[in-house]
């Protein structure tokens, strides 16, 4: 009897698993030119571009690179989640949206979250690995010139 329970329980899972094949999330795709605005006002080295590259616009920006297991479910639902979410918070491929206030305060979050350890998330971390102590050092320098213009343009504005 249980036996026969466990073998009906595991045909239904099979079943649950290549039915939720066929929900495809949309992809994130918008290109390059996604990021072009962002790089260009805030200037990274070829370094730190490359750091942003490989570990923040595939959930912060309209350029996600899909890994294999992008195409298999219910992956693919935990990834089009994530970078959702990850958009939500930071996206800079609207940072032609954003006011300088916000632009600046982004770029604040983005230090507080590698300074704790926070960023890149552990989830994507373990699949992808984290960042070396010199990156994270070369962003966090990266980022904090960066604020300065817009701190200082916040302040000119106000005067």
């Amino acid at each position: 009897m249980l036996n026969k329970v466990i073998k009906i329980v595991l045909v239904l899972a099979l079943v649950a698993l290549v039915a939720i094949q066929f929900i495809r999330p949309e992809k994130n795709n918008g290109g390059y030119e996604s990021v072009a605005l962002f790089e260009a006002e805030t200037k990274p080295s070829v370094k730190v571009a490359s750091i942003l590259k490989e570990s923040c616009y595939d959930c912060h920006s309209d350029q996600t690179q899909y890994p294999w297991y992008a195409e298999i479910a219910p992956a693919s639902l935990w990834l089009a989640d994530h970078i959702e979410e990850g958009k939500e918070h930071f996206n800079v491929s609207a940072w032609k949206n954003y006011t300088v206030k916000k632009k600046e305060h982004k770029l604040e979050e983005l230090v507080e979250m590698v300074e704790n350890g926070e960023m890149p998330l552990e989830s994507y971390a373990i699949i992808h690995g984290n960042l070396s102590e010199e990156d994270r050092k070369l962003l966090l320098q990266w980022a904090g010139v960066a604020r300065l213009q817009y701190k200082h343009q916040l302040e000119v504005s106000s005067n």
